[in-house]
């Protein structure tokens, strides 16, 4: 049987960054396969447009005339701030915060849904140590605010990853535009996700930016490739970043892993799946998921065009560290319920911050199909049943695309999944309910 072949969608991640590189950048840039999404053309694109980049779209592909003089919030005698409308994207409103606050002027950030519930200080604080002011509009440490900003003074800055690596990956995409260097090093106690740090550096090398990647050897700091790096560990690695200009460019984005993984699962628990447009060297953490699906035994083969397949086999529990790749924790959850034996997911705790608390609410989808699960600390204990094969489920998606997604997998178990809220799968993938149909019919 042959298998299902889909193309990847583009990368959320990449498109969000690339986009800010390339409306930072003077001159006129070419961006091919920019997700249309909710939270990339839907938030970062206008929100940038309100700082005066301008844009011409055609479907995925956006020409961007980027800013002369970086950022453009409102003058002093102005009577209302820029408004940066983030809508419930999170990675939007962290990225673009810190971009911001490398202007000049005043902007006012706010969010819906979740977004101002989702905490803010530790990215906050250290941009009021750069010079920054915040004007908390209603709870200190949280969205919605006003910041007025002059510009970044640059120089040693220091940012806690405990709830966000994307705090540091504002910081790093701003810093060019600071008044002098950035020395930027990492605080707190938490290890956190490099593969995102990753493609921030990526891009930033993409659009001409140079940096200095260094890590801790004994009691020096020496030179590190980035793309050696392993971790974004406290006391352990720093940047330094030079003032510079982001480099006009045409620029293709590349297909995103973690809308892959539903795909790439459905291949594991049912049918063999082909997908195109995915980068065997990606730097996108979410690669794991090819890995993972193999522990789980699953087979994986990429072939001499680049395709990668995943077909099924005799699935067994399994113990898994996923603080690399936490967006990919609702499609092993799902995974592992067609799974023999118990599986164990790990180093998550963050989880819950997102656009749902998205511990609680996956084990509320694996309880919905009579299976055991536990919630701990930092992760979930998952003891599959057999799946209620022909009755139909409510589930409760929490507005959460990743939800959605991933549990449109119990499907292919003969389950009648009932959505509360499809919809929402807008926000990173608007066609996927018209590709999983090539999943489900098998063409």
């Amino acid at each position: 049987m042959q298998p299902v072949t889909i193309s990847a969608p583009a990368s959320k991640s990449v498109s969000h960054r690339a986009l800010i590189a390339a409306a930072l950048a003077p001159g006129e840039s070419e961006l091919s396969g920019v997700l249309v999404s909710n939270d990339t053309t839907g938030a970062t694109l206008p929100c940038l447009l309100a700082m005066g980049a301008t844009f011409t779209r055609d479907g995925g592909d956006v020409r961007v005339r980027g800013m002369a003089d970086g950022p453009r919030g409102a003058t002093a005698d102005s009577s209302k701030p820029v408004l940066l409308d983030v809508g419930e994207s999170g990675t939007t409103c962290r990225l673009l915060t810190a971009i911001a606050a490398a202007g000049r002027g005043a902007f006012e950030v706010r969010g819906a849904g979740r977004m101002h519930q989702r905490p803010m200080a530790e990215l906050t604080t250290e941009l009021h140590s750069q010079g920054v002011d915040f004007q908390w509009l209603e709870k200190v440490g949280y969205l919605p605010f006003v910041m007025r900003t002059e510009g970044l003074r640059g120089g040693p800055a220091a940012v806690s990853l405990e709830e966000s690596s994307q705090y540091l990956s504002g910081l790093l995409l701003a810093a060019p535009l600071a008044a002098k260097p950035m020395q930027l090093s990492i605080s707190g106690a938490k290890v956190v996700s490099w593969p995102y740090v990753a493609l921030s550096l990526q891009v930033m090398e993409d659009f001409g930016i140079p940096f200095t990647v260094e890590t801790r050897q004994g009691d020096a700091w020496q030179p590190t490739p980035w793309r050696e790096v392993r971790a974004a560990e406290p006391g352990k690695v720093r940047f330094i970043v030079q003032p510079s200009r982001y480099a006009a460019r045409a620029y293709t984005v590349e297909g995103d892993w973690s809308n892959a993984s539903y795909f790439l699962g459905a291949g594991a628990v049912s049918r063999a799946v082909a997908m195109t447009g995915l980068r065997a060297d990606s730097v996108q953490g979410d690669r794991a998921i090819l890995r993972i699906l193999q522990n789980f035994g699953a087979s994986v083969i990429w072939d001499s065009a680049g395709t990668v397949s995943v077909s099924p086999g005799e699935l067994h529990g399994i113990d898994v560290d996923m603080g690399q790749c936490p967006d990919l924790v609702p499609t092993v959850a799902m995974v592992a319920l067609f799974a023999k034996g118990e599986t164990i997911i790990r180093n998550v705790a963050h989880l819950r911050i997102k656009e749902s608390d998205r511990l609680e609410a996956v084990a509320g989808a694996i309880r919905a199909v009579d299976s055991q699960v536990e919630v701990l600390p930092d992760g979930l204990r998952i003891a599959p049943r057999a799946l209620p094969t022909g009755k139909s489920v409510d589930f409760a998606t929490h507005s959460d695309h990743r939800m959605a997604m991933s549990f449109t997998l119990l499907r292919l178990g003969g389950v009648d999944v009932r959505l509360d809220d499809p919809r929402c799968v807008a926000k990173s993938f608007p066609g996927f309910f018209e590709e999983w149909a090539k999943v489900e019919q098998g063409t």
